[in-house]
């Protein structure tokens, strides 16, 4: 009985150094087709290196296995890498997804932010057909996964925001748009800079249209929004005391006045403010049938405060008017 013992000791001993060297020896594949540049099967490999190995009590076979994993994720970022810089978006989507599966599984975290770099290329290359045909909704559709996954892609972001605003999604652009102006003015500042332009414009554009609705709620709406989330923006300022007058509440345009007129930042837009102003003391002045001093001399000084832009005529004609009453 001790005999067969020590042989089936020995026979087992066998075994395991026979499994040990076909590891070895699928690990010694992976290297050789990797430094092939055979990628694919250098992952092939190494994935089954590591399905086997992970199970091994030798301590130089589960060195080995992290190795193995690591060599997984470069050899994922290289085909991922080859395929964006051939233009194929929908392979790229593919490996750059497989890339940071295992990058997360195998614990490789500094490989992450490369394949969500990838996956957003890719949806940016898939949106822009769409994008150029000026078919802006499904443009939308395709950037925002692209923008999830990298968002400081500056270039799909700015055009995902476009796409939002032109496809009538203006509350989702405009949120788009301040999250690149809120980026690092020191690597971002050229996107930050087209972000603030391209706000404003949507801005002024959905405010005409709330205009041409006769809908100056929604401007007071818009404007207040915008003022909580950037209590200085003079923008805003501008088009809710606009609304107000529209809206012929020459008590709240007064209210808010001197503050819009304060936040502006060009003598145009000042200008624009103080007529706006002195407009709402006349309007008062002459609903009272033209009997308080008061009224006239405050529409009198801030009409006068119009020195430019397109309200400079209109003001010194309704000064020369209310001198003459």
């Amino acid at each position: 009985m001790k005999k067969l013992f020590l042989l089936a000791v020995a026979m087992m001993t066998v075994c395991a150094v026979s499994a040990q060297n076909e590891l070895i020896a699928k690990f010694n594949e992976g290297v050789e087709a990797m430094n092939n540049k055979n990628y694919t099967a250098a992952i092939s490999a190494y994935e089954a290196f590591i399905d086997k190995g992970a199970v091994s009590d030798d301590t130089n076979v589960l060195a080995n296995v992290d190795q193995a994993k690591q060599y997984v994720v470069d050899c994922y970022r290289v085909l991922a890498i080859r395929s964006i810089k051939s233009g194929d978006a929908d392979k790229t989507l593919i490996l750059a997804n497989s890339g940071l599966e295992k990058a997360e599984l195998f614990g490789k975290t500094q490989a992450v932010p490369v394949f969500k770099s990838l996956i957003a290329k890719s949806y940016q290359i898939k949106g822009g057909t769409a994008f150029n045909n000026k078919d802006y909704a499904t443009a939308a559709e395709v950037f925002a996964k692209g923008y999830e996954a990298n968002p400081r892609n500056t270039d799909m972001a700015l055009n995902l925001a476009m796409s939002y605003c032109e496809s009538g999604q203006f509350d989702k652009g405009m949120e788009v748009y301040r999250n690149v102006a809120a980026m690092n003015p020191s690597r971002y500042a050229d996107a930050i800079a087209k972000a603030k332009e391209m706000m404003g414009l949507y801005t002024i554009n959905q405010v005409a249209k709330f205009q041409a609705e006769g809908n100056n709620d929604a401007v007071i709406e818009m404007a207040d929004k915008m003022l909580a989330e950037d209590p200085a923006s003079a923008l805003a300022e501008k088009i809710r005391l606009q609304a107000y007058n529209g809206k012929k509440e020459y008590d709240k345009v007064i209210e808010l006045g001197d503050t819009a007129a304060m936040a502006q930042t060009s003598e145009e837009d000042k200008s624009d403010v103080y007529f706006l102003i002195g407009a709402a003391y006349n309007a008062k002045y002459n609903a009272g049938g033209n009997k308080d001093a008061a009224l006239k001399d405050k529409a009198v000084e801030y009409l006068n405060k119009v020195v430019a832009g397109n309200s400079v005529e209109a003001a010194k004609g309704a000064v020369a008017d209310l001198t003459t009453k």
